[in-house]
């Protein structure tokens, strides 16, 4: 298998932003935001999805979560799309439907390289510690546009905390069964002869 790994910098007045990503990781992680309730769902997204990441942002929190949340995901979406390159032999499409106590998140995936995000559902709380809960929706919303992944996600339960949990770890999942290499594809998953 080639080196599927990406590093890529984003630097505006907003933020400051390191991300490394080994796709074919041990779902190491080390993540720095500055949002303590992001920083967790970033670490379960790297160990459910078994992606070696690092994220370091210095973000204007002063101000709130928001350029710090839609920033990190379009870098982590960027790594994605450099560490997958022409996505050659990947098994492109794949869903999950994951559980956390009451709540549940089903997410349907395709690495298709054309950004698509739906989202059903909504969060039972506004935050969840000191990150705003619809900032989890447009986190994903920006890693699918940015990634170049069509993502369908939907969400239901009764407490924001296990709700945003469970799609974290279902993108997650999702998004390392699409990534897989399968031996007998010796190109893409597509007529056109690309994605």
């Amino acid at each position: 298998m080639s080196d599927r790994t990406a590093a890529v910098t984003r630097e505006t007045a907003e933020t400051e932003i390191e991300v490394t990503l080994d796709v074919d990781g041990d779902g190491e992680a080390t993540v720095e935001t500055g949002v303590g309730f992001f920083d967790h769902m970033l670490e379960s997204f790297a160990k459910h999805g078994l992606f070696d990441l690092t994220v370091r942002c210095d973000g204007d929190l002063e101000i709130d979560d928001h350029h710090t949340v839609e920033d990190v995901a379009i870098t982590l979406g960027e790594a994605f799309a450099d560490a997958l390159g022409d996505k050659r032999g990947i098994e492109r499409f794949a869903d999950r439907k994951v559980p956390l106590d009451e709540a549940v998140a089903d997410v349907v995936v395709d690495v298709s390289g054309r950004p698509l995000f739906e989202f059903e559902g909504d969060f039972s709380q506004a935050t969840v510690g000191d990150m705003t809960s619809h900032m989890a929706k447009h986190f994903m919303r920006s890693l699918a546009m940015n990634a170049g992944l069509t993502l369908h996600v939907g969400i239901s339960g009764e407490n924001a905390h296990h709700e945003i949990e469970a799609m974290f770890k279902s993108v997650a999942r999702s998004l390392d069964d699409a990534t897989r290499i399968d031996e007998r594809r010796g190109d893409v998953a597509s007529t056109k002869g690309q994605l």
